[in-house]
Order: C-alpha cells, then structure tokens, then sequence
C-alpha cells in the first residue's frame, strides 16, 4: 500500500537549534534514505522554503483563481518534503516515520497519509 510522507517542521521552534547540530542532523538523513530507500517508490523531495511558494487559490467571488505570494494558509507548521512509502501496512509506514532524524528536535513533525488508488477507474 501506497503513502506519503511529509516531512513538517515550525521554524520558530527551531530557532535557537545551533546550525551544527542542524547540519549534524542533515548529514542522517542521507544514512536515514539509504537505509529505507527499499521501501520508497514514486520519489519525493525536499522542498524549497515557504517563502519562495506561490498558491493558486478559488476567488471569493467565484471568478477566475487567484495567483498569489506565499502559502495558502497561514500555519505555524510548513512541509519542507515528501516521500511517496510502498509498504504493507499503516504500522510498516509508521515504523518508518518514527525514525525520521529530525524528530530529536521541537517543532518537528512526519505526517503518514495512505494515497487514494485511482488505477482501477481508467
């Protein structure tokens, strides 16, 4: 079964995590992807920052979308990646996400979602 993973974190929280440490932590993460890379299929990736996002949004009035700067909404949490798992089960998924390196950290957060099979409706 399929499902993503993302990879979420608060920045405020993060903010007086000395950049060695945060590097430390970077540098698991490629031992963390070697180690579960079995288990990925249909890629992912690390995402630039919130800042640099743009958001196509229904206008109010029913018209045409709305192009603007930013995140839609204005969370205290931003994804900062993605991993598409093909596992056996929510726990296989779970087992996974539990390991995350950064989860040493405030703020930091894996949301496992399994992903709507659509193959069967062409």
């Amino acid at each position: 079964m399929k499902y993503v993973i993302m990879f979420t974190t608060e920045p405020a929280l993060l903010a007086d995590v000395p950049a060695e440490r945060l590097d430390a932590i970077y540098g698991e993460v490629y031992t963390w992807f070697d180690k579960y890379g079995p288990s990925f299929a249909d890629g992912g990736a690390e995402l630039q920052p919130v800042s640099t996002a743009t958001t196509v949004k229904a206008s109010r009035d029913g018209g045409e979308p709305v192009v603007v700067d930013g995140p839609f909404s204005e969370a205290k949490e931003v994804v900062g990646g993605f991993a598409i798992l093909d596992v056996d089960d929510l726990d296989a998924a779970i087992a996974i996400a539990r390991t995350w390196p950064y989860l040493v950290l405030p703020g930091i957060s894996v949301e496992v979602r399994p992903i709507v099979d659509h193959s069967g409706d062409m």
